[in-house]
């Protein structure tokens, strides 16, 4: 992850962390907060200080933002979650719920201390995680991909409330991000990683862009001015379906899906989530689904992938994939389901059922007894394109989140489905990683699969949509 690093960082400094996916820049978050201590692999080495003492002697000093925002969730309610470190620190009740109803305007939340955080959407918890780091005043601030998850307004509105915080407390920040255009004017310091955790560039953001823009770009930085790189292409034998299936293969209409305010209290108040929806998968094309965080755009993924019940309205298949238990999707066995449509999930390690990459990108193969020569040949041949293949032996769970994203669009393509649906596929990947995901969507596309991608990023709609579904509020917007 991290090799031989020595990096030195002044009180009130604000340093942004570019990289490759994979070249430890979370790892480095870790390490700064104290936290490789937990690791249950890897050789450890070296030190960390924070004021002259090592990070272990200085409990509170740091605050950090995971890159995955559900494995920040400690409460059942927005306020409990949002007041539990000042809950830690003593701070007085009186004091407490102030302070909370602050962070959470300042982060634009939509809810109120009363909602269930077990009803957010990724975007959502990820604006709740970044409440709870504002309420603390930490004098060190780490800070892992925060706003990856949220459309262009709601991210603008959380950098300017992080940036304003920061300002005002003077405290020491460091960011993670892949996109560093936003930050640019905010940080006093730019680190490139490299592949092999080595310091590939270091300086004022602006000189080390101009100096060294172009190369970093060809590293897989995404460097400010610079237009999408070309899609890179993948052999058709990697990501084709295992046979043609039909021109039709989904209709969804008048989809209706309410869903527990609280997954941990069933007979709690219901939300709408998806209102009168209709959408289409089609052999060959590419739907993009769209919207700003919480309008429904997981959720509509999720019926169509036949995960998820709608409560009114239809979703069927093509009659040619009927199962004994009819076209609904929805109802079939989890070997058919797999057999026909793959789904990859908007936090990647909810998709992992096994203990290595290989068998991970294998799995579906074996559910639904593929050939096992020509599923392993696709398995290889995905994870050699996708950066993954030394790789193999690891376990899936010690992968950075973008290897484990990627690794979960090679396992949806590897056994050949005639639908593949895609949950932000493109959050944390580098332009390098980008373009290879993207390369292989497309490819399955034009081969014959039909392709679900919900996602915030424009870039990605240009790059492989034939139509798009923009949701607002759980409807589709005219």
């Amino acid at each position: 992850m991290l090799h031989e690093l020595d990096l030195s960082i002044s009180a009130g400094e604000r340093v942004l962390i570019a990289g490759p996916s994979g070249s430890g820049k979370s790892t480095l978050l870790r390490a700064i907060a104290g936290l490789l201590q937990t690791a249950d692999h890897g050789d450890l080495s070296g030190s960390v200080q924070i004021g002259g003492r090592d990070v272990a002697e200085a409990p509170g000093r740091v605050g950090l933002l995971l890159q995955d925002p559900l494995a920040g969730v400690v409460a059942e309610t927005v306020g409990r979650d949002v007041a539990f470190g000042l809950e830690n620190q003593q701070v007085p009740r009186e004091h407490i719920w102030p302070r909370v109803d602050a962070a959470l305007r300042a982060t634009s939340f939509p809810y109120g201390v009363g909602h269930p955080t077990s009803a957010l959407s990724g975007g959502e918890t990820q604006r709740l995680m970044l409440a709870g780091m504002l309420v603390i005043d930490t004098p060190v601030l780490l800070l892992d991909e925060p706003t990856s998850m949220l459309d262009p307004q709601a991210a603008g509105e959380v950098r300017r409330a992080l940036q304003a915080a920061v300002q005002a407390r003077g405290c020491t920040t460091v960011v993670v991000e892949h996109h560093l255009e936003p930050w640019i004017d905010f940080a006093d310091r730019l680190v490139v990683l490299g592949h092999g955790g080595e310091v590939l560039a270091d300086g004022p953001v602006k000189q080390v862009l101009e100096r060294e823009g172009p190369g970093l770009a060809a590293r897989g930085v995404w460097v400010p001015g610079l237009a999408p790189p070309t899609l890179v292409p993948i052999a058709d034998e990697l990501v084709r379906p295992s046979e043609p299936g039909p021109v039709e293969l989904l209709q969804a209409s008048d989809i209706v899906v309410t869903l527990p305010a609280s997954l941990t209290n069933p007979k709690a108040a219901r939300r709408v989530a998806l209102d009168g929806v209709a959408a289409a998968l089609h052999a060959g094309r590419a739907l993009a689904v769209t919207g700003v965080s919480g309008a429904g755009k997981s959720t509509l993924v999720s019926v169509l992938a036949g995960l998820l019940r709608p409560t009114s309205g239809e979703v069927r298949s093509h009659p040619s994939l009927s199962t004994r238990r009819g076209n609904q999707p929805w109802r079939w066995r989890s070997r058919d389901l797999a057999a026909r449509l793959s789904w990859v999930p908007q936090t990647p390690e909810h998709g992992i059922v096994t203990s290595s990459v290989l068998d991970e990108a294998l799995a579906s193969a074996r559910a639904c007894g593929r050939d096992a020569e020509v599923a392993r040949n696709r398995a290889l041949g995905l994870l050699e394109a996708f950066g993954l293949s030394h790789l193999s032996a690891a376990s899936p769970y010690h992968l950075s989140s973008g290897e484990q994203r990627r690794l979960m669009v090679a396992a949806a393509l590897a056994h050949g489905p005639y639908g593949v649906l895609l949950d932000e596929p493109t959050v944390g990947q580098d332009r390098s990683t980008w373009a290879v995901v993207l390369g292989a969507v497309s490819a399955a596309r034009t081969d014959g699969c039909a392709v679900a991608v919900s996602t915030h990023d424009k870039a990605t709609v240009a790059a492989v949509a034939d139509e798009t579904v923009r949701l607002e509020r759980g409807r589709r917007a005219v």
